[in-house]
């Protein structure tokens, strides 16, 4: 059995992965401040410690006395807008307290980290589908602070020889029958789509339907939750560090998505278009070729349907999120 420290394991992505550990026979304690994250996101299988990456002592402290096997980070702000309306925040969580947590491993003696990245690296792609080696230059602090921290990987599996692996999600999607999306405030398409639907909202602002796509909206990579999870699990025995792309490779755009959380549900969506929000590429869509040779990674969930079936259970199930 390995033992991991799940870091940010009250959070949407967090608390998927750490069931899935969990039910593959993991030993996995829980980090988290609970500041975004839900104590109720908590997997009542794991250990859990309620503390901030910014306290060096006692994340160093944590590391040491739980002999863990690996680290997995997901312990970062997430939120574009806010990043460029207050990127010291950014940096300081994403980039500083990371670090923290990378001292506390070379301390601990921990020689696995698995690093929670973002597409948000490449900013406005040079070709799509986008491949790990594509030029990267993010276009806000978000991503600046994630690509900072990949290059402090980088630099401590040379000098303490921490073998890594940064995985960059595209548009994380869908839940588990326990686990799913409760962010306050929601940034992301999907549950703001059901959540109109069930009246929750009023209204779905599309912004923009000019771009150069099929209908003219916009066109992401949806991956569900759960081949993250898988993902993340075969990259613990990744051979070589480095980094992954983690998309499906097949491009959705929002009225796509839209009709199709419509066919689920039977519903009509409200929706109105606005114009394009600075920044938006027209497409955002993974080559993830590398995750399935090296890692064996097989994504179970590659249709629209299915990610928005797990997600309207889960919204069904809990009308007002992790209310507690």
């Amino acid at each position: 059995m390995k033992k991991v420290l799940v870091a940010g394991g009250a959070g949407y992505i967090g608390s998927a992965c750490s069931e899935y550990l969990l039910d593959h026979g993991y030993e996995v304690t829980i980090f988290d401040d609970l500041i975004t994250g839900h104590r109720d996101a908590v997997d009542p299988r794991a250990n859990f410690v309620r503390g901030n990456l910014g306290n060096r002592e006692l994340i160093a402290d944590v590391c040491k006395q739980g002999a863990f096997d690996a680290i997995m980070h997901f312990a970062a702000f997430s939120l574009v807008g806010e990043s460029m309306k207050d990127p010291s925040k950014y940096f300081r969580n994403n980039l500083c307290n990371a670090i923290n947590l990378a001292d506390a491993a070379v301390s601990g003696g921990v020689k696995t980290i698995v690093f929670s990245s973002t597409a948000a690296t490449f900013g406005q792609p040079e070709s799509v589908p986008i491949r790990e080696n594509d030029r990267q230059e993010p276009i806000n602090p978000y991503g600046e602070s994630k690509l900072c921290f990949e290059k402090v990987l980088k630099w401590y599996h040379k000098i303490y020889g921490i073998n890594y692996a940064a995985l960059r999600y595209f548009n994380a999607a869908g839940a588990t029958s326990n686990f799913g999306e409760d962010h306050r405030p929601e940034s992301h398409l999907i549950p703001i789509i059901l959540q109109t639907l069930r009246g929750k909202r009023e209204k779905l602002m599309v912004y923009g339907n000019d771009y150069e796509t099929s209908d003219g909206t916009c066109v992401r990579d949806y991956i569900h939750i759960l081949d993250l999870a898988q993902a993340h699990e075969l990259a613990l025995s990744a051979k070589e560090s480095g980094h992954y792309n983690l998309g499906t490779g097949n491009g959705l755009s929002v009225m796509e998505i839209v009709k199709a959380a419509e066919e689920v549900t039977g519903l009509k969506v409200n929706l109105e278009f606005a114009p394009r929000r600075p920044g938006d590429p027209a497409k955002l869509i993974a080559c993830s070729d590398r995750a399935r040779a090296e890692l064996g990674w097989k994504p179970r969930f590659e249709s629209a349907r299915q990610i928005i079936e797990s997600a309207w259970k889960w919204q069904l199930k809990h009308p007002e999120g992790y209310a507690n």
